[in-house]
């Protein structure tokens, strides 16, 4: 049975139950269960000016059976009332509840995940140590290497190296990394995208991928082997193609992915390219996970001025994942 999509707002004083409520109100809400305070969606929806319906649930067999005009709620309580814009370190816990009972359901193969953005710092604050979804998810599963993707329509860029500061970036680049990274993401493509024979570009580090040497020589001396040993596998890798010239239809036309090096390489083209219709991707998981490309914006919380367009991306994305990985298994 394909999982069911399982949502989590994140900051319960940002935009995702706003997100959630208007995708709901707009009938484009498709089959799920939200981890969430009630009240706080109750809440939400009054000063939205939105009406909606919700029914609590306490097992996903119960979800699916919702009617499509109500909002199927597993029910998380807050632990302290929650006022729109105004972030308060007492929900930090509760934010990591909805995320432990989803991923709960996750590991055990009945839904999919879709995560609303969280703020890191409150969290913090709380005296909880998080670092972001990513890690946090990768640490309940036990999972070794996960890979961080976004997506937009025509683009796909995974990255090698996530949060570090540029100045460390380069001695993460090791032949071990590399290799983990592209097994996790050429599994990927092939179960969760339906790409049977995946095609990846993979970007250098240095500016013209090191001019032979004379700009840097990573390219040589680490990536080139490490790509070199996968090609052995029949994998097709282009690469190391210079950062500058590779996000071009020349060769993405002929690609399913991009890997850059680090953060600040690969997600400003495509953030430029689809920012507010792209979606971020969890790879390696036992278990989908997609989530928005943006965060709290607490400012527009409670306004009914927030974009749904990309929680509405990745709901999309994780219900054709796992039609994908449900024929890929098969």
């Amino acid at each position: 049975m394909t999982p069911l999509l399982a949502i989590t707002p994140g900051e319960p004083a940002g935009i995702g139950p706003d997100l959630v409520l208007q995708l709901a109100h707009q009938g484009q809400l498709p089959p799920a269960v939200v981890f969430a305070d009630p009240q706080l969606l109750t809440e939400r929806a009054q000063k939205l000016g939105v009406d909606i319906q919700l029914t609590q649930v306490s097992n996903v067999e119960e979800a699916r059976q919702i009617d499509q005009n109500s909002i199927a709620v597993w029910p998380v309580p807050l632990a302290v009332p929650c006022k729109a814009g105004q972030l308060n370190p007492g929900n930090a816990r509760y934010v990591l509840n909805c995320l432990d009972l989803a991923a709960e359901r996750a590991l055990k193969g009945e839904v999919a995940m879709v995560t609303g953005p969280v703020h890191k710092g409150v969290i913090n604050d709380a005296g909880i140590a998080f670092s972001g979804h990513t890690e946090y998810l990768q640490a309940k599963a036990g999972v070794d290497q996960v890979v961080m993707m976004l997506a937009t329509e025509g683009l796909r860029v995974a990255l090698l190296t996530t949060h570090l500061p540029l100045a460390q970036v380069p001695a993460a680049i090791t032949p071990l990394r590399i290799k983990r990274v592209i097994a996790v993401l050429y599994a990927a493509l092939q179960q969760d995208f339906g790409c049977a024979l995946p095609r990846i570009l993979v970007s250098g580090l240095n500016p013209h991928a090191g001019e032979g040497g004379h700009l840097g020589r990573e390219e040589i001396d680490i990536m080139e082997p490490a790509l070199d040993e996968l090609r052995q596998l029949g994998w097709h890798l282009a690469g190391p193609l210079p950062a500058d010239t590779l996000f071009q239809p020349h060769y993405l036309n002929e690609a399913d992915a991009v890997l850059a090096m680090y953060h600040d390489q690969g997600l400003p083209v495509l953030k430029y390219k689809g920012f507010g219709r792209a979606v971020n991707i969890t790879l390696g998981l036992p278990f989908i996970r997609t989530s928005v490309d943006h965060g709290t914006a607490l400012d527009l919380a409670g306004t009914g001025k927030a974009d749904a367009g990309s929680l509405q991306v990745a709901l999309n994305t994780a219900a054709e994942m796992a039609h994908h990985r449900s024929h890929h298994h098969a």
